[in-house]
């Protein structure tokens, strides 16, 4: 399974959000600079986003993109998902009654890397990603 560009590059935009938490509004210009993003591509994504109540925005000459949130209140499933929908390892694990479920031996192997990945994104807040962010800075 690989994440498309909207979930990679929506989380990069958000933890960026998380970085500058109560310290004003983001310009789409400083993301997308920093992270090599096309702007009218974020706009995209931060439309889902708002829409979701993850970020908000605000007009004018200091204007541009916060969390709604708290870092801690965020975790990266919630991104993840509100971007690129629900996070599945095969097709027959979202089939309400796979017709071969009973004789399938590769069946629950995918429903535990399903499970797997679910539980890491779900325990993973921004503020997690801020406290290793600044460990991988202080290192350098």
């Amino acid at each position: 399974m690989i994440l498309s560009t909207k979930g990679r590059y929506g989380l990069k935009a958000v933890f960026e959000l998380s970085l500058n938490y109560g310290e004003g509004p983001v310009t789409l210009k400083k993301i997308c600079d920093k992270y090599e993003i096309s702007e009218n591509y974020l706009e995209q994504l931060f439309a889902k986003l708002k829409k979701a109540g993850y970020i908000v925005s605000t007009r004018g000459a200091y204007g541009g993109y916060s969390l709604a949130k708290q870092p801690q209140d965020v975790t990266v499933g919630m991104i993840l998902r509100t971007l690129e929908g629900e996070i599945t390892t095969s097709e027959c694990l979202n089939k309400d009654v796979c017709r071969r479920e009973s004789v399938c031996a590769t069946r629950t192997i995918w429903s535990k890397i399903e499970k797997s990945i679910n539980d890491v994104i779900d325990n993973i807040t921004l503020l997690d990603m801020i406290d290793e962010h600044h460990k991988i800075t202080a290192e350098d």
